[in-house]
């Protein structure tokens, strides 16, 4: 686990949670024992109800792994990108954190897309709030029968965790009580030479810009 996961509020909200769920469940059993029924109820659901609160903060600390908060347009990546061959490129993707990653690329277009999550205003109230993750990096031919039938080039960019929230709206509807929305965006722009470009993000989705000699990063 990153240290960025194990310092999540959210999985220190679960830790605690499922102590505190554990314990007053073990009172309960207790309790039982005792033949204290009025008590071992008021416990067993106390700490079942505790016990699924810290799932699902354990399930939340997971699930936004990997993902950015997103509150206004922001620097996802700067891509170096430069022709090595007829429709075949190499990108160079720098993310605002340090990591590097190359990638080889057919086609004429370089294509990035993105998962972006908007949360339900009651999980605002908790300090969720609209998230991004960058997904995959691929060549796009701007012929239509090259792009179904010529090489194809797709890399992935997201970050491998155990919980995919992504998915999990895409599967049950029950999660719009906590998920507002989600969905994909994606932007692809042609490389006919060598190139700096900007991959921003934002509420209504990415979008690529070539960085010229003056706003070129450091």
């Amino acid at each position: 686990m990153t240290a960025q996961f194990t310092s999540s509020p959210y999985l220190i909200a679960a830790l605690i949670l499922l102590g505190s769920g554990l314990l007053i469940a073990f009172a309960g059993l207790v309790a039982l024992f005792r033949a204290q029924i009025s008590s071992f109820t008021a416990r067993i659901l106390l700490g079942l109800l505790l016990l699924a609160c810290g799932m699902l903060s354990g399930t939340v600390a997971m699930g936004i792994q990997g993902y950015q908060a997103l509150t206004k347009e922001e620097i996802a990546a700067y891509i170096s990108v430069s022709p090595i061959a007829p429709q075949r490129m190499a990108a160079i993707v720098r993310y605002p954190d340090g990591r590097v990653a190359n990638f080889i690329l057919a086609g004429d277009e370089i294509y990035i897309d993105a998962h972006i999550i908007k949360w339900q205003p009651i999980a605002n109230f908790f300090g969720l709030h609209t998230t991004y993750e960058l997904d995959r990096i691929g060549g796009r031919y701007r012929d239509l029968t090259q792009e179904r039938n010529a090489e194809r080039t797709i890399h992935s960019l997201r970050v491998e965790k155990p919980v995919d929230l992504f998915g999990l709206r895409q599967r049950h509807t029950f999660l719009a009580l906590l998920l507002d929305a989600k969905y994909g965006s994606a932007t692809f722009v042609p490389v006919i030479q060598a190139a700096e470009l900007e991959l921003t993000v934002s509420t209504t989705g990415l979008l690529i810009r070539e960085l010229n000699a003056s706003t070129k990063k450091p």
